[in-house]
This record gives structure tokens, C-alpha cells and sequence, in this order.
């Protein structure tokens, strides 16, 4: 039986149960999912557990009745061909060895790819800066002229000039 068809058997909650199993460390089987699993005995003795906390009993002064020795079974195989064993270890390290070899000849290979790759990003970078301040140059003979290229100005501010009379100022004589 599983945790709620007791629980259900004894009239208490699942929860209940599960406290009492822990709580007593009961030797109970779990399942695959790590369920408890009741047989017969055990649930007879949550029968007898249930009794003596009806009575007064308080959780922690119960001992178990009939308390279940539980003897783990495992199988161990004996090596039979030690020889096979070692020869698979052999196997393994060299294959570790030579996956190891191979990882750092790829990486090795990556960065040799990224310096010639970052050698003409820089190139391309020391060409772009020729020609900008090649432009800079260019910009600059364009828009601000040198001393020899401005036009000279005579400074006319002594000069008496005659007064024009109107009509010829009109017609610009």
C-alpha cells in the first residue's frame, strides 16, 4: 500500500504517517520515485503506533514494536579479467591525451587567425587615418587661404574723395 491508502486505513492524514516513519526512524521501502511502500508488518506496526498515541502515549517515548531489520542487498560483480580493465584505462588515458593534444592544436591554430586578422583591422586603421589627414589637409588650403592667395586691400580712409552730385550718383557716372 502506499502513504494515502494507510493514512486512510488509520484515519489520519499522509502527512501524519510520514512524520511518524521519519520521526521513528521506521526502516520503511521506498519505491523507484522514493515513495513509501507498506507491507503487512508495517502497517501493522503504524496500527500499533497509532494505538499508543491514542492511549497518551507521546510520539517521541514510542519504541517501535516488531521493528523491521532491514538488510541492504546489492550485487557486486567480481572483476573477473583485470587484464580488460587495465587495457580500457590505457584506452581511456590516450584518448584523453590525444583529445587534449587536439584541443590545444585548434586553439593554437584560432589564435594565429585572430592576430593576422587583427593585424590588417590594423592596417586598415593606420590607412584610413593617411587618408583622413590627407582630407583634413585638403579641407583645410579650401577654406582658409594662405597669406599669398588673399587679395590685398588698400586701407582707403584718407583718401578725400570728391562728392558726387545727385544725377550723376543716380546714373552712376
Amino acid at each position: 500500500m502506499n502513504t494515502s491508502e494507510v493514512a486512510k486505513l488509520l484515519g489520519v492524514s499522509a502527512s501524519t504517517v510520514q512524520r511518524w516513519v521519519k520521526q521513528l526512524g521506521l526502516p520503511m521501502e521506498k519505491n523507484e520515485r522514493g515513495h513509501y511502500h507498506f507491507s503487512e508488518e508495517d502497517i501493522n506496526l503504524l496500527k500499533g503506533i497509532h494505538e499508543q498515541l491514542q492511549n497518551g502515549t507521546l510520539l517521541h517515548e514510542i519504541t517501535p514494536m516488531n521493528e523491521k531489520k532491514t538488510v541492504r542487498k546489492g550485487a557486486v560483480k567480481a572483476v573477473e579479467n583485470d587484464k580488460a580493465i587495465e587495457k580500457l584505462f590505457t584506452m581511456v588515458n590516450e584518448l584523453e591525451i590525444s583529445l587534449n593534444a587536439k584541443a590545444d592544436s585548434v586553439a593554437s591554430y584560432q589564435l594565429l587567425q585572430h592576430r593576422r586578422e587583427i593585424e590588417d583591422l590594423q592596417d586598415q586603421i593606420n590607412t584610413l587615418t593617411q587618408q583622413l589627414d590627407l582630407l583634413q589637409k585638403q579641407y583645410n588650403e579650401l577654406n582658409f587661404p594662405t597669406q599669398s592667395e588673399k587679395p590685398i586691400v588698400f586701407d582707403h580712409s584718407k583718401i578725400k574723395r570728391k562728392k558726387k552730385n545727385f544725377v550723376s550718383s543716380i546714373f552712376g557716372f
